[in-house]
């Protein structure tokens, strides 16, 4: 097997003693950074954001009273990131042992949801932006899309949709087996390149661009009502909070998720044999691929902090809970 070959396919490393060449090195670079940065970045985002999550789901089950369309959407969106989240540890153990001890059903059902979380995450923030702006448009009606029955439709329907948008990923997802080690290849390192490119492209635009697109125009036309009713002399509406609380939210959804499926789907092309690519090329790009992926799930970790945390409500109840449960437990004393 030709050296170029068995980097592509993200085979073991050379045995010490053979000859170190610049493939060599990017190999071993590459398999570092999967041991000891996705490792690192990977249980950090796991800790961080299953407590938050955790919080949260459980704040809202036993301390909210009166569900609205907002609070289900928030719900559905913790609970996505703590799936995904669940996730996390089989890649821990895989990345940190350098080696997938565990059967090729487990690895593909692993990448499968990890996928289906990471997307629905991205379609409920962009229903939490609808859903923001309808508040402020409407404050003294409810619309038909602040309704409890047609938040609870609609987040079905996302749920079954990303789940129907994600089964062709099996298909691409090369199966578990062994060389040297037992791999568990994640989606942009395995399968056929040009059919995965294409089905990376469609995930890329109708996944994440164009729920970006749409949060973005609902934000944006949030702060410009929001500025169109301050100006107005009877309005006491503060700006200053929600304006700072839109511009965060686009920034990180954009820093976060932007540079992922760049470098998915330029390391998908740099795959293809028709193009070529050297080895250096494919070495460099799939080191700063290997960066970004963490980047990108880092979200769920920050979610919490932006939409449960920082809400005044939220925090009030929460906190109300906690003093309750304090309180029973020197009554009991």
């Amino acid at each position: 097997m030709t050296q170029e070959c068995w980097w592509s396919q993200g085979l073991a490393a050379p045995s010490p003693g053979t000859a170190m060449n610049k493939t060599d090195g990017y190999l071993l670079m590459n398999r570092a950074l999967e041991k000891y940065y996705l490792s690192t970045m990977y249980s950090l985002e796991f800790i961080l954001g299953f407590i938050g999550n955790t919080i949260a789901v459980f704040g809202y089950i036993f301390c909210l009273k009166s569900w609205k369309s907002g609070n289900i959407y928030l719900f559905n969106l913790s609970l996505s990131d703590l799936l995904f989240l669940c996730t996390l540890p089989i890649l821990i153990d895989n990345y940190s042992r350098d080696q997938w001890a565990n059967k090729s059903i487990l690895c593909h059902s692993n990448r499968c949801l990890l996928h289906a979380n990471l997307y629905s995450s991205i379609l409920f923030l962009t229903l939490v932006s609808i859903d923001r702006y309808m508040v402020i448009k409407y404050p003294f009606r409810e619309h038909f899309l602040q309704k409890r029955k047609t938040a609870l439709i609609v987040s079905v329907a996302i749920w079954i949709g990303v789940i129907v948008e994600l089964l062709p990923l099996v298909y691409f997802l090369e199966p578990v087996t062994p060389a040297n080690y037992y791999e568990c290849l994640d989606y942009a390192s395995s399968g056929d390149p040009t059919e995965s490119l294409i089905y990376s492209m469609f995930l890329t635009v109708f996944g994440f661009l164009i729920p970006l697109v749409i949060m973005s125009c609902f934000y944006m036309k949030m702060v410009l009502h929001l500025k169109t009713r301050s100006e107005q002399p009877s309005s006491f509406l503060t700006l200053e909070k929600p304006l700072t609380l839109v511009i965060l939210t686009v920034a990180i959804f954009s820093l976060l998720f932007t540079p992922y499926h760049i470098m998915r789907n330029v390391r998908l092309a740099s795959r293809i044999p028709a193009l070529e690519a050297s080895v250096c090329t494919k070495g460099i790009i799939n080191t700063i691929y290997i960066i970004t992926r963490p980047i990108a799930f880092l979200n769920s970790a920050i979610n919490p902090v932006f939409y449960f945390l920082m809400g005044d409500h939220f925090r009030e109840m929460f906190m109300a809970k906690i003093r309750q449960f304090l309180s029973r437990l020197k009554t009991g004393r």
